[in-house]
């Protein structure tokens, strides 16, 4: 009997796609045309390579109507936020417009009878596996200048997100991308593990849990392979008392809650100065409570569903136990279906809490966010500093100097004034500790995604 992977649709619990699983004959061919293609796309000048990237991008924007449906339908965001075409289309064109210059030879200092320089070579054949939560905007991030930089890429898209898939492989068949440059194929676990052990990939791009990326270093061990690496996160938000806190209110709810707090560099936990923080905690209930949650096809529907109910249990528990050591829940919101085993969640705003609570320390990855009054800066820096993650760090103030400094001292990947949950192509997305490793966007990106080659030639003898 062949193995298939369903796609359990949070808005009603339907099986919305089902595919079956490549068989190993399938995925050795895939692998085989990739490495066959891949010489020949190394060779073709990189502004062609664009030509066909841009070409993809168009085709892949012209499918948005219903794409938009289709991910309320996959991972519940509501359909009045457009899909994530926007921040595709900026991260595409960036990164392609960027890759003469990033992968231009270093030539060094001129040495008499010698021609030296340094090349930036293709990998080769990239696996990329790709998460459901921003399902385009984090495969394009490895695809695009994985492409860019000559290798060849193989998408395994998450089981969540079945057809983002198939809908990247459209785009570039319809772009006339040469055979066997992308291919997309749909794995169980155990596939994948086996293909990282296989030797027969250069490198692998992951967005996912910790123990996912643990998973695939465990995999890929002896293989000598290059990893990128995006894990878990729990961003925070430090707001100073010069702070303009109406811009803060609302920028920071929307990092904390947009996508159902389904977000690699939402917000999390937010450490607000003693000075404005009864002020701040007004406002930020307040705008809480605007949320409509409900079904993500209704235009009305601001907060969606979860993409499983398992997450939405998790976001409960933490909830719970926090109620128990003493915190304090502000919003109580009434939303149909919100019950252990839906994935219908209403957002949370939590006070009285501390570091001794899980939703302060462990990955939500939900609508929920805790708030701290701190004293000074020292207080601040210290707190957020107290995690395992280091995604993004937001400072909320008027003084560029003061969050620069400040941001000297926070264990972070990214720190960002005034604003939050976005991801600039011009700056490396990376992160530190267990948020993992490598760096995608960039010139950064695409020394990840190339080797340097020297080349030291003597010309007189």
């Amino acid at each position: 009997m062949t193995e298939t992977i369903k796609l359990k649709s949070p808005i009603d619990g339907s099986i919305y796609a089902e595919r079956p699983v490549a068989t190993d004959q399938a995925v050795n061919a895939a692998v085989e045309r990739a490495r066959a293609a891949q010489a020949g796309w190394a060779e073709t000048p990189i502004a062609e390579r664009g030509k066909y990237l841009l070409a993809f991008l168009e085709a892949l924007l012209a499918m948005n109507d219903e794409i938009v449906p289709e991910l309320a339908w996959q991972m519940g965001r509501p359909t009045r936020y457009g899909g994530e075409k926007g921040g595709v289309e900026e991260r595409t064109r960036y990164m392609v417009a960027l890759a003469e210059k990033a992968l231009a030879p270093y030539v060094p200092e001129d040495r008499p009878g010698f021609r030296r320089y340094l090349k930036k070579e293709p990998l080769g054949v990239v696996f990329v596996i790709a998460p459901w939560n921003y399902p385009y905007l984090t495969a394009v991030n490895s695809i695009v200048p994985a492409l860019m930089a000559g290798n060849t890429v193989i998408l395994k898209h998450a089981a969540q997100t079945l057809l983002v898939g198939e809908r990247f492989a459209k785009a570039f068949e319809q772009a006339g991308l040469p055979k066997g440059v992308f291919q997309n194929i749909v794995l169980n676990h155990a596939q994948t593990e086996k293909l990282l052990g296989s030797g027969k990939i250069d490198h692998v791009n992951f967005t996912g849990s910790v123990a996912g990326g643990r998973a695939i270093e465990k995999a890929a061990a002896g293989t000598f392979m290059t990893l990128g690496l995006e894990l878990g996160g729990k961003d925070p938000a430090y707001v100073l008392p010069d702070v303009k806190l109406e811009h803060a209110v609302a920028n920071l709810v929307d990092g904390a809650f947009y996508n159902s707090g389904q977000c690699c560099c939402g917000i999390e936990r937010v450490y607000v100065h003693e000075k404005v923080y009864d002020e701040f905690v007004e406002g930020f209930i307040a705008e809480t409570k605007n949320y409509v949650v409900g079904n993500p096809l209704d235009q009305a529907t601001t907060m969606g569903p979860m993409a499983q109910a398992r997450f939405a249990d998790f976001i409960r528990e933490q909830k719970a136990e926090a109620l128990r050591k003493g915190a304090a829940a502000h919003i109580g919101m009434k939303v149909d279906n919100d019950r252990e085993g839906s994935p219908y969640l209403a957002p949370e705003v939590l006070t009285n809490v501390d570091h001794q609570m899980s939703v302060m320390r462990e990955e939500s990855f939900g609508p929920i966010v805790g708030i701290m009054k701190v004293r000074n800066d020292e207080e601040a820096i210290a707190l957020m500093n107290d995690s395992p993650y280091g995604l993004t760090a937001s400072i909320w103030t008027t003084d560029t100097d003061r969050a620069a400094a400040i941001g000297d001292r926070v264990e972070t990947g990214t720190v960002f004034m005034n604003r939050c949950d976005y991801v600039d192509p011009g700056l490396v997305w990376t992160g530190v500790k267990e948020t993992g490793k490598g760096g995608a966007m960039s010139v950064v990106g695409y020394e990840n995604l190339t080797r340097p080659k020297s080349y030291h030639l003597r010309e007189t003898i």
